[in-house]
């Protein structure tokens, strides 16, 4: 199985995101638990993209893939904006209240703790997410 979206980056573009998620868990014939928790992963890594990514008022294409071997399913989050390696932060300190810790990071740790593999690398002007999970 191989999938591709491209997007805009924009916030409606969000719905286009969770019917591709919604399509590859059903041809993967994937656990609701399982699709619910690959669709909060991805969608809080593409939305990072759409709001941060880019100065605000210009329009750029996004690209998220999936592939499976039916043992991993492997995304792929490419983007041309700001370097940016969302690996390289460090997890927020869990044991610090809510309202005193630094703003940012927990979306990076929700994705972390759902898939088995993150990585980042920077290829030309283009930043490539890569999320694997074990199925």
């Amino acid at each position: 199985m191989k999938r591709e979206l491209t997007f805009k980056n924009e916030e409606q573009e969000l719905a286009h995101v969770a019917g591709f998620m919604e399509e590859v868990c059903d041809e993967l014939q994937l656990d609701m638990h399982v699709a619910m928790k690959l669709q909060l992963a991805i969608e809080e890594m593409v939305t990072n993209v759409i709001f941060y990514a880019y100065p605000e008022g210009v329009s750029a294409d996004i690209t998220l893939s999936a592939e499976s071997d039916g043992k991993e399913l492997t995304f792929v989050l490419s983007d041309g904006g700001k370097p940016f390696d969302p690996t390289a932060k460090d997890d927020p300190d869990l044991d610090v209240d809510p309202m005193d810790r630094d703003q940012g990071g927990m979306g990076i740790l929700i994705v972390k703790n759902i898939m088995n593999e993150v990585s980042y690398q920077r290829l030309g002007d283009t930043n490539q997410l890569t999320m694997k999970k074990k199925l």
